[in-house]
């Protein structure tokens, strides 16, 4: 985690002095390239500084540390829940007590499901119980459950040339796995898909390039128009196993019951904090991760390395007396699981000041050893990125790679603001 630090903090602190829609704006407005570079090149050795605190300094492990705390003490945080809203009051605490400025709660309303008691058993053409988790938003079945003969298949283009069979059956997807962005299509759109030509119920092989027996769950989305059905994932295995039945002419049975809800939108907040700028205080650079995490598992990962990564990105500028001369502002999302929910609030409430938002960045792409940064911007401001990215060569990270994105920044960057991601394997 602490490499991808590195590479978050540094390219945070340089980028809020030259980058972005503001790159021809005040004080950089009649530079040359030149000029730019050789500025970038002369804050080498703070470079150096972020890196040395965060590696061999006393920050060393310290968001690490941070973020073991909040997941032990507080647990899974999903959507809703007063764990959530638990985690988010401690972090307003923390980050006040860290020194930084401006540290308020932004309120939004978020959705609050719940998945309640869930099972699924195959009673033919043998009886086998099987792992599930319900997808988001998802609705129960009736108390009895749902019985019903399944239709394996492995496209949406499958299941409408096979539209006729589906009525009245549980349509389970055997997907392959081509990336994340491609196959989570059938998470999302699975049960709508499934409903469309009569199914009862839609079970989702997990959206995964590895499995050890282990459903994922995540967010789907119903259709206006569209009966809802009961929808979850299964695991890998038990999608293939029934893709192998099905091409042996087995019949198919399974029992669904699932005691998910989805209850009235529930208060929340933004988290911000700040450490505002010497030279341009309106204009800002954005940093941000999610609170919130699904039900099935403390979020470390999903997202509280990428929130703890980017409060500990202040905490490092704000340790060695380093004041950048626009705002830097952490953003602690909520409802992210759920599509962005808390962070399109955010962006309704401050898109009339978009001219001033000179980045927008996210973690939220795993914590593994970052390889660079994904950029969406112009060609211009993404020479600059280079060069800010080549002062990250004491920890080899230096790419920049196209199509920075995420979920909560997104609203942003379709809106012009040059945006970014890190990159981890």
């Amino acid at each position: 985690m602490k490499f991808l630090l590195l590479t978050f903090v540094g390219v945070v602190h340089l980028l809020s002095l030259s980058s972005g829609k503001t790159i021809y704006k005040n004080d950089i407005s009649q530079r040359t390239f030149q000029e730019i570079k050789e500025e970038i090149a002369s804050y080498g050795d703070v470079a150096k500084a972020i890196i040395n605190l965060a590696v061999y300094g006393k920050a060393q492990n310290r968001s690490y540390e941070r973020l073991a705390l909040l997941v032990d003490t507080v647990g899974p945080r999903p959507s809703g829940s007063k764990s959530l809203e638990k985690a988010i009051q401690i972090m307003y605490q923390n980050l006040q007590e860290d020194g930084l400025e401006n540290v308020h709660l932004e309120p939004v309303k978020i959705p609050h499901w719940e998945r309640g008691e869930e099972s699924a058993v195959m009673l033919e053409p043998r009886i086998h119980k099987m792992a599930i988790l319900g997808l988001g938003s998802s609705i129960g079945t009736p108390p009895e459950g749902i019985t019903a003969e399944v239709l394996v298949v492995t496209s949406f283009e499958e299941l409408q040339r096979r539209a006729p069979e589906a009525r009245g059956k549980i349509v389970v997807y055997n997907q392959p796995y081509v990336n994340y962005s491609k196959t989570v299509q059938y998470r999302v759109q699975g049960s709508v898909e499934a409903a469309k030509v009569g199914a009862v119920a839609s079970l989702i092989r997990s959206v995964a390039s590895f499995s050890i027996y282990s459903p994922h769950t995540g967010i789907q989305e119903y259709q206006d128009g569209v009966p809802k059905i009961p929808t979850a994932c299964i695991t890998v295995e038990d999608a293939e196993m029934m893709s192998r039945m099905a091409s042996r002419g087995n019949r198919i049975v399974i029992q669904l019951k699932m005691g998910a809800k989805n209850y009235p939108d529930a208060d929340s907040f933004n988290t911000v904090a700040e450490i505002i700028g010497s030279k341009y205080p309106e204009q800002v650079v954005l940093v941000s991760g999610h609170l919130d995490s699904w039900d099935v598992g403390q979020g470390a990962m999903d997202d509280g390395g990428g929130a703890f990564i980017s409060w500990e990105a202040l905490s490092l500028i704000k340790d060695l007396g380093l004041r950048p001369k626009r705002t830097l502002r952490l953003v602690l999302w909520t409802a992210e699981e759920q599509g962005g929910i808390g962070a399109f609030q955010y962006y309704q409430l401050h898109k009339a000041n978009i001219s001033n938002y000179s980045l927008v960045m996210e973690s939220d792409l795993g914590t593994f050893l970052p390889s660079g940064l994904q950029f969406t911007g112009s060609e211009k401001a993404r020479t600059i990125v280079e060069e800010v990215m080549s002062l990250l060569q004491p920890v080899n990270i230096t790419q920049v790679f196209r199509a920075g994105e995420g979920t909560d920044i997104n609203f942003w960057i379709q809106a012009g603001v040059p945006g970014t991601g890190v990159i981890s394997w």
